[in-house]
């Protein structure tokens, strides 16, 4: 392998680096690698358990201790001063000189270099689909998946945040709350508390947290989310969950109780919700206001 194929497969893979910053620019896609802090602060990572060498998927690499800034999301290089490490790793791999393993964090199923991301680059950049892999696990209350980024941390950072404070995945191992937008955890606690303020007043006496948390999951949350997957409610918002629907089910019982008294029950505000702000509906209404505007011109 000389030099010169080197040099000209490191300029390909900064071009297509190039190409895929464009892209994530014009369609606001993510592009870059997460950093392995960023993830700590946000995930409230626990212990480490050493999992040994595996053969881990290439895609599933999501991000970087040190080198988050010298590698975008598919791990090709970005930034000029890594070509020299860069040219040697690839003249490694068409000379199929035998590499050490590389070093990977694993957080459920997204992993982070802590050493070797030159390998893993120029691996990927060969087509490999495979690497061999040291891999320490860290654990963590949320689920992680490979195609987490900078925006699910956030989220993913108040679930953990919120199941530190509740205790929710210990009481209730089965619970799945998921949020596609931020700030449902926070009114969640909200809810809480308050349902165990009327729980105190009703029952007359102190009310510990805990089991004011398990009696909002099992007679507010789950029925709410009972009614939701017997109307299946979710078809008609796609790119939605569960937890979304219940924040805004909830919201809108309580303005048709401002309008027309107490007695609106969770399921008529769930029908009542899904008739006015289905996708389906406001894409008909866009259809129609469409066919009435071009039948005026």
């Amino acid at each position: 392998m000389n030099d010169v194929e080197t040099l000209l497969d490191f300029q390909e893979a900064r071009f297509r680096a190039f190409l895929r910053d464009v892209w994530a620019a014009l369609s606001g896609r993510p592009n870059r690698l997460l950093s392995w802090q960023e993830v700590k602060d946000h995930l409230r990572l626990s212990g480490q358990v050493y999992r040994g060498i595996q053969a881990v998927p290439l895609n599933q690499i999501v991000g970087s201790v040190d080198r988050y800034r010298d590698f975008d999301r598919a791990f090709l290089p970005t930034q000029s001063h890594t070509i020299h490490r860069w040219r040697s790793i690839s003249r490694a791999f068409y000379d199929d000189v035998s590499l050490p393993p590389v070093k990977l964090y694993k957080v459920g199923d997204a992993y982070f270099v802590l050493d070797g991301n030159h390998r893993v680059s120029v691996a990927r950049d060969r087509g490999q689909e495979f690497i061999e892999a040291e891999v320490i696990e860290a654990r963590t209350r949320v689920p992680v998946e490979a195609t987490v980024d900078a925006d699910d941390l956030e989220i993913l950072g108040e679930y953990a945040d919120f199941l530190e404070r509740t205790r929710l995945d210990e009481l209730r191992p089965e619970q799945d709350i998921r949020f596609t937008i931020g700030g449902g955890y926070e009114r969640l606690l909200e809810h809480i508390a308050v349902h165990r303020y009327f729980m105190g007043l009703e029952q007359g006496r102190f009310i510990p947290e805990e089991e004011a948390v398990c009696d909002w999951y099992d007679n507010l949350y789950m029925p709410l989310v009972r009614i939701i997957r017997e109307q299946d409610i979710l078809k008609h918002f796609p790119g939605r969950t569960e937890a979304d629907l219940y924040l805004w089910i909830m919201d809108h019982q309580h303005f048709l109780r401002e309008q027309f008294g107490p007695q609106v029950r969770p399921e008529e505000a769930a029908r009542h919700f899904t008739d006015r702000y289905s996708a389906r509906l406001l894409r008909r209404l866009a259809r129609l206001t469409r066919r009435l505007l071009n039948k005026n011109r």
